[in-house]
């Protein structure tokens, strides 16, 4: 079929798209125990240039946030001059690449926080976490983050935001979504405060927009993107009024003109004009993510919901995603097994089109 629309360019802010295919952002955990992300990965991202923008691993701010065993940081030098290489590749190969900067919050277990684990409030989430020695646990109650310690927190994502720039890459994306420490705050199915930062819509958006005023003041809003998943249930979230109260939450964003809005699985929800109606309220820059085809993501675009979408598994199997849909070629079949940790094993050795 023809892709006219996923194949016509954008511009997301700063970020001049060559087509509208993003890679969407993707846990591999393919670093040290210290955060370090290893050399192929540079292999990984450059491989997948072609896309229009390239949206990093989700990668933590903080020890205190890294919630997950061998997954990238941002926080220290050695961490950061790794990352210097992967962008570098990405350059090479003539693609753009953002960072998602990420706090795990809740998700996450002691044995790689170094101490108990923090969110909005005291609330411990029905699910399994694994340790620094991969053995999976029951998740532990956090503790609720003083007034202070959130301070602490959005200093921790500029020093991140710098570092990402530092390392060459060109802006950030702002995790909050899928049940991490934004959404913690955002949600009130989790956020029981009733402080400053809980109670109202505008209480539980106060940290993002924090974050985000601490990420432009760094990049500049056309070089920020926030990723948000209103009606998302993984990691044990939930919200007792997701579409409105994210319709108010997109209100308060509007001002801020950010690079784009990125929707995590907003597509096959039990609100099926969602995505239209969260169109019609923010009227800026919209991205889209959830199971993809090209067709649908030509659709979505066509209709004028969205102006680029991010594929993930579909990009994790195919380097030459691009190539593939304009050409109608087979897609590679992604492995599983292969997801999360490993070496360049279902990883980076999948194969490309082959041309005679």
């Amino acid at each position: 079929m023809s892709y006219e629309h996923l194949f016509s360019p954008v511009s997301l802010g700063a970020f001049h798209l060559a087509n509208r295919i993003v890679l969407a952002p993707m846990t591999r955990n393919r670093a040290t125990p210290d955060g370090i992300p290893f050399p192929y990965v540079a292999d990984y991202y450059a491989q997948r240039a072609s896309g229009g923008l390239l949206i990093s691993e989700a990668t933590a701010i903080s020890k205190q946030g890294s919630g997950y065993p061998v997954i990238p940081g941002i926080w220290t030098a050695p961490q950061t001059e790794a990352w210097s290489a992967i962008t570098k590749s990405v350059h090479d190969a003539g693609g753009k690449i953002l960072l998602q900067l990420w706090h795990t919050g809740r998700v996450a277990h002691s044995s790689l926080v170094g101490g108990q684990p923090v969110s909005s409030s005291a609330v411990a989430p029905n699910l399994e976490v694994l340790t620094a020695s991969f053995e999976k646990v029951q998740a532990e109650t956090p503790r609720e983050l003083t007034i202070a310690e959130i301070a602490e927190v959005v200093a921790a994502y500029k020093i991140g935001a710098e570092n990402a720039k530092a390392a060459g890459f060109d802006g950030v994306e702002l995790h909050g979504a899928n049940g991490y420490l934004i959404d913690q705050f955002l949600r009130d199915g989790v956020n029981h405060r009733t402080d400053e930062y809980g109670g109202s819509i505008e209480n539980r958006l106060r940290l993002a927009l924090e974050v985000l005023t601490a990420l432009t003041d760094v990049w500049g809003a056309d070089r920020v993107g926030i990723r948000l998943s209103p009606f998302g249930a993984f990691d044990d979230m939930s919200d007792s009024d997701p579409l409105n109260h994210f319709v108010a939450i997109l209100q308060a964003l509007k001002p801020l003109n950010l690079a784009y809005v990125h929707f995590a699985f907003v597509t096959g929800v039990n609100e099926p004009d969602a995505l239209k109606k969260f169109r019609e309220v923010y009227g800026h820059n919209i991205m889209t993510n959830g199971t993809y085809s090209g067709a649908t993501a030509e659709a979505d675009l066509a209709a004028g919901l969205t102006d680029a979408t991010a594929f993930g598994v579909p990009f994790l199997a195919n380097p030459d995603l691009p190539e593939r849909l304009k050409d109608g070629a087979p897609l590679n079949e992604a492995i599983p097994a292969t997801f999360y940790g490993g070496n360049e094993v279902g990883y980076t050795d999948y194969p490309a089109l082959a041309h005679s």
